[in-house]
């Protein structure tokens, strides 16, 4: 792509450690209303994660190699926490019906595919290759129940180079033949997958019941017996849409909410957890979520286009509830947090109208719920370039976007509005760039 070209002047660095200096605009969310700004910049990045940045490069490191991006932006990678791997080949269809008949016509049908290795493996390349086409460096992936397919996305994003949680999808009720399992057999095969992956670098299982309905109760139980037992993080959907919230009255008759469900059985902040969508939330579960520490996954293209609703983020937020973002493919349709911003702050708007106290989303809002806030979900600091996160970054070339004279927080903007791919030209991982 044309405007790739960068400078390397050669020094001598340091043989104790691998240090590394890269240039250029250097920009990240410090906070939910601050997006942090180093013009012309260093960044100091030693053994994989960030020392410092300075305008003026310290007399120690003068002679270190300096990889210059010059005019270009340098930004933290996305966090997406909540997509489905197996999703990826089904997106865009069925996107006139809601929640349950898109499942039971679309994606129950094509996750059946997943017991086929190769078929597994063929999709899962197509889908981590996109996933760093768009700028994702660290994710929350569901896989489906099969156990060997699920091992083999795993791999493929530890050879890519991708960061976050993986987790083998439990169903034992409520779903299809061909993708229901025993109890005993998704337990022992979720322990399985823990044991063999657990103490991965910088990519890991999590454990995945796909939502309550298509568990029992014995499973519930299991699951978060394993989650406390191996302190294995958690995701699932919540209140995502009004006949998805009935169908689990009708499962769980005793139990007052479907947060309350998850949280009967220790998977509800007993150890980390995602639950995706949160739309439709009761105030008492809302408050659930935030003593419990549960993350709430902003999906705003799936919640869309199965006609689901509007998450009223302000509102959560202003609750201070932990809030990131997902693209939810195969619902959502398109891989990119980028336009997950952009389209969490145009919902947010509309909103906005009919609910005149919840403000609509800032830019600074959203491109952190799309960066920071999503990264302080994982064990180990991504999303920002401050100090001690890892070297996780995008080089932004915006040359072909229009004028860069112009403020780089507007340069940012313009990026998520009108940029696509093909304006990220490098990609780091751990201080590893990409190829």
């Amino acid at each position: 792509m044309e405007g790739n070209e960068k400078k390397t002047e050669q020094g001598q660095a340091s043989q104790s450690s691998r240090i590394q200096v890269i240039k250029g605009h250097i920009l990240y969310s410090k906070d939910k209303d601050t997006i942090q700004i180093h013009e012309n910049s260093y960044v100091l990045v030693e053994d994989g994660r960030v020392v410092n940045i300075y305008k003026t490069l310290p007399g120690e490191y003068v002679h270190c190699p300096v990889t210059d991006y010059q005019n270009k932006l340098i930004a933290p990678g996305f966090v997406d926490l909540h997509l489905h791997a197996p999703q990826f080949s089904q997106r865009g269809l069925g996107m006139d019906m809601t929640l349950m008949d898109w499942l039971n016509t679309y994606t129950f049908p094509h996750e059946g595919k997943f017991r086929d290795s190769t078929h597994a493996e063929k999709i899962y390349e197509k889908f981590t290759d996109s996933l760093l086409q768009h700028g994702t460096l660290n994710a929350a992936i569901f896989g489906t129940i099969h156990l060997e397919s699920t091992k083999i996305l795993m791999d493929i994003c530890l050879r890519k180079n991708i960061g976050g949680y993986i987790g083998k999808v439990n169903m034992d009720r409520n779903c299809p033949d061909f993708l229901r399992e025993t109890t005993q057999e998704s337990i022992q095969e979720t322990e399985a997958f823990i044991l063999e992956y657990k103490d991965n670098y910088r990519m890991k299982p999590i454990i995945s019941p796909r939502f309550a309905p298509t568990s029992t109760v014995g499973l519930l139980d299991g699951l978060g017996k394993l989650a406390i037992k191996y302190n294995i993080p958690i995701q699932s959907h919540l209140d995502e849409n009004t006949g998805e919230i009935e169908f689990v009255r009708e499962c769980f008759p005793d139990i007052s909410s479907y947060a309350g469900v998850y949280d009967k059985f220790g998977l509800f902040g007993q150890a980390p957890t995602l639950m995706a969508h949160c739309v439709h939330l009761t105030d008492t579960e809302a408050k659930l979520l935030i003593e419990n520490s549960v993350y709430a996954v902003h999906c705003p293209d799936s919640n869309a286009n199965l006609t689901s609703g509007i998450m009223p983020v302000r509102k959560w937020l202003d609750m201070g509830m932990n809030i990131g973002l997902g693209t939810d493919i195969g619902a959502g349709h398109l891989v990119s947090i980028a336009k997950t911003i952009v389209r969490s702050i145009q919902l947010s708007k509309i909103n906005s109208i009919y609910h005149k106290n919840e403000k609509a989303l800032t830019l600074e809002e959203a491109y952190y719920l799309g960066t920071k806030s999503g990264g302080r979900f994982f064990d180990s600091k991504v999303g920002s370039l401050e100090k001690g996160y890892y070297f996780d970054a995008l080089i932004i070339d915006d040359e072909s976007l229009g004028d860069t004279d112009i403020p780089i927080i507007d340069r940012l903007q313009r990026f998520l509005y009108c940029g696509d791919d093909r304006n990220i030209v490098d990609r780091y991982f751990s201080g590893n760039l990409l190829t």
